[in-house]
C-alpha cells in the first residue's frame, strides 16, 4: 500500500485513499443523476400501462429513459465499487453526500421539486462535512488475501450484525411491507440500507480480492471470493427492487436524504464492526470523524426538512406546500393526491406528443 503522512491519525492523505475519494465522487455525480432520470422513467411507464412500480407493476423495463436511469447508477456502482477497493467504508460512504445534492438541484430543474435557501445550507453543510472526514478518515489497512476478510467477516461480533439485519429486513419485508410500505417512507428505504449494509461489506471484500488477483496474487481460487460475490448480487438486487419501489411511491426529494442517512449510519456501523476502522486512531481524530459524519447527516436531512415540494408555476398551477414530517408520519395520501396530480399532467403531455 502507498504510505500516507503520519497513518490513521495524520492530516497526509495515501495515494490509495485519494484514488477512493476521486472514484467516490465520480460516483456520486452519476447516482445523484440516476436517481432523476430513473423516477422520469418510472412515471412514463407508470401512465403507459397503469400501474406503477410501488403496486408491484415492472413496465418500467420497458421503459427506455428507465434503462438509461439504470445504466448511469451501473457507471457510477462501478465506480463506487472500486472506490471500496482503495479506501476504507469510514470515507468513501459519506462521500455519497454528493449524490443528495446532485439530485437536489437536478430535482429543482427537472422534476420541479423546489430548493430554497435552507436546502442550499444543507449541501454547504454535506460538502463541508465530506472534508472533515476525508481529513482525519483512517488509512486503508494492508490485505494480502480474501481469507483475512473472511475472519473479519466471521467475528462473532459482526455474525451477530449480519443476523440482526436479516431478522428484521425479513419483519419489514414480509409484515409492515404490504401494511405500511404505500403510506410510510422508513419501510422501503430501511430495507434498501440494512441490505446495502451488507452489499458493501461483499463489494469492499470482493474488490479487494479483485485488486489482489490484478496485482498478481489470484484470489479467484478461494470460494470465500465466490461466496462474496453472491451475497453482492442478492443484497444488490434486494435493494434495487425496493429502492424503485420507493422512488415511485414517494417524492425523490423524501427518498434520497433518508435513504442516504440510513445507508451511511448502517455502513460505517458494519464498517467498524467488521473492518475495526477506528482501530489504532487517536480519540481527536474519530471524534472529528464523527462530528465530519454528524454535519453530513444533519444537511441531508436539513435539505428534506426544507423541500416544501410546491411546483415551479407553469400555467399559474400551485401546489401547496408539504411537509416531509408529515409524510413520514401521516398516511401519505396527500403526497400521493400531488403526486398523481403531475403524473397526470405529463400523462396529458405525452398523450399530446403521441398525436403528433
Amino acid at each position: 500500500m502507498a504510505g500516507g503522512g503520519e497513518g490513521a491519525s495524520g492530516p497526509e492523505l495515501s495515494t490509495d485513499n485519494v484514488k477512493g475519494i476521486v472514484l467516490a465522487l465520480l460516483s456520486s455525480g452519476f447516482i445523484g443523476a440516476s436517481f432523476i432520470i430513473k423516477k422520469k422513467g418510472l412515471r412514463r411507464a407508470a401512465v403507459a400501462s397503469g400501474v406503477r412500480a410501488g403496486v408491484g407493476g415492472y413496465s418500467y423495463l420497458l421503459e427506455p429513459l428507465w434503462w438509461v436511469g439504470m445504466i448511469t447508477m451501473i457507471v457510477g456502482e462501478v465506480a463506487n465499487f472500486v472506490a471500496y477497493a482503495f479506501a476504507p467504508a469510514v470515507l468513501v460512504t459519506p462521500l455519497g453526500a454528493l449524490s443528495i445534492i446532485v439530485s437536489a438541484v437536478l430535482a429543482h430543474f427537472i422534476l420541479y421539486e423546489r430548493l430554497h435557501a435552507l436546502g442550499v445550507l444543507g449541501c454547504v453543510m454535506c460538502i463541508a462535512g465530506s472534508v472533515v472526514i476525508v481529513i482525519h478518515a483512517p488509512q486503508e489497512q494492508e490485505i494480502t488475501s480474501v481469507r483475512e476478510i473472511w475472519n473479519m467477516a466471521t467475528q462473532p461480533a459482526f455474525l451477530l450484525y449480519v443476523a440482526s439485519v436479516i431478522v428484521i429486513v425479513f419483519v419489514l419485508v414480509f409484515y409492515f411491507s404490504p401494511l405500511y410500505g404505500q403510506s410510510n417512507v422508513l419501510i422501503y428505504t430501511a430495507i434498501c440500507s440494512l441490505m446495502g449494509s451488507l452489499s458493501v461489506m461483499s463489494v469492499k471484500a470482493l474488490g479487494t480480492s479483485l485488486k489482489l488477483t490484478f496485482e498478481g496474487t489470484n484470489q479467484l481460487i478461494y470460494p470465500e471470493t465466490w461466496f462474496f460475490m453472491l451475497v453482492v448480487a442478492t443484497c444488490v438486487l434486494t435493494q434495487m427492487n425496493y429502492l424503485n419501489k420507493a422512488l415511485d411511491t414517494f417524492n425523490t426529494a423524501i427518498v434520497s436524504p433518508i435513504y442516504y442517512v440510513m445507508f451511511t449510519t448502517l455502513t460505517i456501523l458494519a464498517s467498524v464492526i467488521m473492518f475495526k476502522d477506528w482501530s489504532g486512531q487517536s480519540p481527536g481524530s474519530i471524534i472529528s470523524e464523527i462530528c465530519g459524519l454528524i454535519v453530513v447527516l444533519s444537511g441531508t436531512i436539513l435539505l428534506h426538512v426544507t423541500k416544501d415540494y410546491e411546483r415551479i408555476p407553469q400555467s399559474r398551477s400551485v401546489y401547496a406546500p408539504l411537509s416531509p414530517s408529515l409524510t413520514t408520519r401521516l398516511n401519505g395520501e396527500l403526497l400521493k393526491h400531488v403526486e398523481d396530480e403531475r403524473n397526470s399532467d405529463e400523462e396529458k403531455a405525452l398523450r399530446r406528443q403521441e398525436m403528433y
